[in-house]
């Protein structure tokens, strides 16, 4: 029985796409050029905004002000995300959501709309924990066995402190190699690199 935490966005959920879409939006009414960059191939960072449409932290951060609820309630699901954690969490592992979405973000409540967005899917968990910037104090505070995430930073930090991660690939770290490092390319992978991984504990812990 393990402890599971899993990031949200672009790895439960596929976010940047609704991300894209309104920054487009919001690009248009700030500079009254229309604006539809179809940029998804482009982003190499996760500054993406930042680099794609060339804001500062004061306009980011007045875009998420307008349009970051949005941006939340209409991402969708990657594929078998549901099916998986409900797998994971039928065979006695607890689920703990660990993201670093946003909460101080007017008009929009973050956690009413995380949970709902798990609730329509019926994906189970045991906690969710927003805004957490640094998962890897969260991961050895809290005793979290593995850590799914699409985040390479995040994946290698665990690794140098002897935690276990999956990176779930994305236009973001697709080009990074690092051995070290399992990566997945979606949930059905996933699961088959926990299994792995508890075979090889058993093996240990015989």
């Amino acid at each position: 029985v393990m402890k599971i935490g899993i990031d949200i966005d672009d790895t439960t959920f596929l976010t940047v796409k609704s991300m894209l879409k309104y920054a487009d939006i919001f690009e248009e009414e700030i500079s009254g050029e229309p604006t539809n960059r179809d940029s998804f191939g482009l982003i190499k960072n996760r500054y993406y905004l930042k680099a794609l449409y060339g804001w500062d932290e004061k306009t980011k951060f007045a875009f998420f002000d307008k349009y970051y609820k949005n941006v939340l309630e209409e991402c969708t699901m990657l594929s078998n995300a549901d099916k998986t954690i409900q797998k994971l969490k039928e065979e006695g592992n607890t689920i703990h959501f660990i993201t670093a979405r946003l909460m101080n973000i007017k008009d929009c409540d973050t956690e009413t709309i995380t949970k709902k967005s798990l609730d329509n899917f019926n994906i189970p968990y045991d906690s969710l924990n927003l805004h957490i910037s640094d998962k890897l104090t969260f991961c050895k505070e809290h005793g979290i066995d593995l850590l799914i995430e699409d985040s390479y930073e995040t994946c290698r930090e665990l690794a140098d402190n002897g935690i276990k991660s999956i990176l779930m690939t994305t236009k973001m770290n697709s080009d990074i190699e690092d051995k070290e490092i399992v990566r997945v390319n979606n949930w059905d992978e996933i699961y088959e690199e926990i299994e792995k991984y508890k075979k090889i504990e058993n093996l240990e812990n015989v």
